[in-house]
């Protein structure tokens, strides 16, 4: 409304509108910029000295019906103001996503007697308090409340236990210089895997090591009822476990092959890299229906979740094989070399995402790598991976005629990884499979200039593994990923990159002919898709028709997601709505097929009927290019540098 009414003002009263709001503008600005020197002031910035003492801080979580985590801490202190911290920014996370509202129950005390709070005006994250003169330790008690309707973090039989949401911890440190002693209590009987080193045991109580905060956020417990331990040590390296927790006993059974492809993950990676930055490192792996999925580096370890039958339906469950992979390359891009506005001082302080498309998108690119390197990939199968990526970006992802590649890096902090609507206009986090076709053009040219005497593996053991042995973060800059590739190989690598992460519409399909494969499209689905889409039990289940009709839906026909500018989204479908019939027959994903196919022969467009916000429609939609499902083909007379990609190191 207030634009076409200032668009009717003369021109003399819009001026004078104008130096109104820009004068309105100012004085709002100078309020905020108020606001935010408060706030400053009220939470001490962090500083680069040691805090005093040990903080000792002990979980119970052994409640595995209400899902309760009880906290305490003990924390050494001096007398005046102290500020204590709950997490806010997570590492991993690239967003400040820390639970604040599961945080409960608070209370602080000193001998006994309660200590009264104030959370901060403006940072809910920042509780306030005055230590009295001669005390020395106060008592900090709260309750970490778990997901309780999906999402779960605790079952009956497994808990995965991040220690940002259990833990606060002093304002005006680096995390690197406070030190925690740490111990859990789990439900008896438990056994748990972590990279942290424990000191003792004491009936279901464990207490570990004392370690600096950051290293303990970096530290995450996975445990259950059903646990078992395999050494994936590879010949020369430092230790590399496989922790699994599984909902019952059978999902743990794996077979010599399988634990064989496991093992070659850590060598392949170590052999890639050319180096490691951890003492030891865990795959922290649930097996379950139930506990939320996860995939979240570490340093020393990475939080790994997958369906429970993982192991005992090997044959059918190639798609999600890549997550160990793409974690594990964390440790060396993303915890141990790290973009410079990545790292900060401790976890509130806000990350800069300006360079995910390095920590995220090569390590996607290196995770398929992997994967197939391995054997964890049949050739065949790391290649219709790569070929659903590409078609995401052939014909599904309109919203680059608007937004940047870059620019998707701010995604985790705008969207938090919800849901969206017409995902391929608005877009979510590119800079991950976006990224990862960048990466592999990167390859491919690196092979072309050097007449395949490099390739972005000389990059990776140049630039990721370089301090072999050493655990603390090295930044980089976007110059210095620069640099690294002109060492490889000389070339305007600046001007490459910024046609990639700077422009609309990037040119992210040269990659795959680049390494002598081009992108078709057939009636017939890969194995690896048909997998993709047809795992009942899998939240992932779903019908995939955007590459044709331009739909996808969740079993039951609800519509997750409309290609933008696709035949459906110009006919008028809506994403939300449900398909209750296709020509006049009730809807299955068989069904829709067939009407699809044949469309391809007639001129009548396929009538879906569809019901949304408890209204009936039926919408014609005109396509008739039939099925479509991508595959990758060899380019004859061309070097194939694809195999070369994935072919095992010796």
């Amino acid at each position: 409304m207030f634009v076409p009414f200032f668009a009717a003002l003369p021109a003399g009263a819009r001026r004078t509108m104008v130096r109104l709001v820009l004068a309105v503008s100012m004085v709002f600005a100078a309020g905020v910029a108020g606001a935010q020197e408060m706030r400053s002031a009220q939470v001490p910035p962090p500083q680069d000295v040691p805090y005093p003492g040990t903080i000792a801080l002990h979980v119970d979580a052994s409640d595995t019906a209400q899902g309760i985590f009880r906290v305490h801490e003990t924390i050494p202190v001096q007398a005046g103001a102290l500020t204590l911290l709950y997490p806010q920014w997570i590492p991993g996370d690239h967003s400040p996503t820390g639970p604040i509202a599961m945080l409960a129950g608070l209370t602080l005390s000193a001998g006994g007697k309660p200590l009264a709070w104030t959370r901060d005006k403006y940072d809910v994250y920042a509780f306030h308090l005055d230590v009295p003169a001669g005390v020395s330790r106060i008592d900090a008690e709260f309750q970490y409340l778990s997901p309780r309707d999906g999402g779960f973090e605790i079952t009956d039989r497994m808990m995965d236990m991040e220690w940002s949401k259990v833990a606060l911890y002093p304002a005006g440190h680096f995390t690197r210089g406070i030190t925690f002693a740490p111990s859990v209590t789990l439900a008896h009987g438990w056994q748990l895997g972590t990279a942290l080193e424990t000191s003792s045991q004491s009936g279901d109580t464990t207490t570990f090591k004392p370690v600096t905060f950051n290293n303990l956020v970096d530290s995450p417990i996975y445990a259950g009822q059903y646990f078992k331990r395999v050494d994936l040590t590879p010949p020369g390296g430092a230790p590399v476990h496989l922790d699994v927790v599984a909902d019952a006993p059978k999902y743990l059974a794996m077979t010599p092959e399988q634990v064989n492809v496991h093992r070659a993950l850590a060598v392949q990676a170590t052999k890639l890299f050319g180096s490691h930055h951890y003492d030891h490192y865990d795959f922290l792996f649930s097996l379950s229906d139930q506990l939320g999925g996860n995939g979240t580096e570490h340093h020393q370890s990475s939080e790994d979740g997958m369906d429970a039958d993982y192991f005992t339906a090997w044959d059918d469950n190639a798609p999600g094989r890549d997550l160990l992979a793409h974690e594990y390359a964390h440790s060396w891009n993303g915890k141990f070399r790290r973009p410079v506005d990545l790292w900060t001082p401790n976890f509130n302080v806000p990350m800069g995402d300006s360079l995910l498309w390095v920590y995220e998108g090569q390590t996607q690119y290196w995770g398929y790598v992997l994967t197939a390197r391995a054997g964890l990939w049949t050739p065949e199968q790391f290649r219709d991976a790569l070929a659903m990526v590409a078609a995401n970006y052939d014909r599904n992802r309109e919203g680059f005629r608007w937004r940047t590649l870059e620019d998707t890096t701010n995604d985790p902090t705008a969207a938090r990884r919800s849901g969206l609507p017409y995902r391929s206009w608005q877009m979510s986090e590119e800079y991950y499979s976006a990224g990862q076709m960048m990466w592999l053009e990167v390859d491919a040219r690196l092979r072309a200039l050097t007449h395949d005497r490099k390739s972005l593996d000389d990059f990776a053991r140049a630039f990721f593994g370089v301090d072999n042995g050493s655990y603390v973060t090295k930044t980089y800059t976007f110059d210095d990923v620069v640099a690294a590739l002109n060492d490889v190989a000389p070339y305007d690598w600046a001007g490459f990159l910024r046609a990639h992460v700077d422009a609309r519409k990037p040119p992210l399909l040269d990659g795959i002919e680049g390494t002598g494969w081009k992108l078709v499209y057939t009636d017939k689905e890969s194995a690896y898709e048909k997998q993709y889409n047809s795992r009942p039990q899998s939240s992932r289940h779903l019908y995939n028709f955007a590459w044709s009709i331009g739909l996808t839906m969740a079993k039951g026909g609800q519509i997750n997601d409309v290609r933008w500018d696709g035949p459906a989204f110009k006919a008028g479908v809506s994403t939300g709505a449900t398909i209750v019939a296709v020509n006049g027959q009730d809807y299955s994903g068989d069904v829709l097929k067939q009407a699809i196919t044949a469309a391809r022969t007639g001129k009548a467009p396929i009538k879906l009927l569809l019901k949304y916000q408890g209204t009936y429609r039926t919408v014609p939609v005109d396509y008739h290019e039939g099925l479509q499902y991508p595959h990758l083909v060899r380019v004859k007379g061309t070097p194939d540098y694809l195999s070369e990609i994935i072919t095992a190191r010796r």
